[in-house]
């Protein structure tokens, strides 16, 4: 039974980091290329309290909400076209993040130091994913590409990995010592 109450919670919290990542996504600065907003500090935390798979399956849940048309993306967007448009790689680009931070969290452990470099490697991963697909989407080449999709955003995430990595520290305690997640 012990392990049943143990998936049941684990899909609960797939379901509130989907949410967390839609309502991330509408915290947003527009900018003509990518918009800046928050869902990656939900994508970090997604992956490094739930795990790689946990982590992941909530990245896939808010990807397939927005494929299907509910508005989860940024400027409460959502649709195939956004998806296989100049930003789904990104939206794609999160589930490798949110499995890449779970999965190293786990490896090299959870102080904030290390959870930091978990993220910034979830966040390259990311960026790889979907700068590329940008450069295939858009016909760009690498250095605008980057001048569009990431240079910009580097103070931001830094920001963000910073709080995740914070946040995640504090809030991984309380998961744990409730039996919300396995330590």
């Amino acid at each position: 039974m012990k392990q049943n109450n143990l998936k049941t919670r684990s899909m609960v919290l797939c379901a509130l980091f989907a949410a967390l990542t839609a309502v991330c996504s509408q915290i947003q600065i527009a900018l003509p290329m990518v918009p800046i907003n928050l869902a990656l500090f939900a994508v970090h935390i997604a992956g490094a309290l739930l795990g790689a798979k946990y982590g992941s399956i909530s990245l896939i849940v808010y990807t397939v909400l927005g494929a299907v048309g509910v508005p989860v993306f940024a400027g409460f967007t959502g649709g195939l076209g956004i998806l296989f448009g100049k930003t789904g790689g990104y939206i794609i680009g999160y589930i490798l993040a949110a499995f890449l931070v779970g999965f190293l969290s786990k490896k090299w452990g959870f102080s904030f130091a290390k959870l930091c470099l978990s993220m910034t490697v979830g966040l390259l991963a990311c960026y790889l994913f979907g700068t590329l697909w940008f450069m295939l989407v858009v016909g760009s080449g690498l250095i605008t590409t980057l001048g569009w999709c990431v240079f910009p955003f580097l103070p931001g995430d830094v920001i963000k990995i910073l709080l995740a990595a914070l946040v995640t520290v504090k809030l991984r305690k309380a998961f744990v010592q409730n039996g919300w997640i396995n330590d």
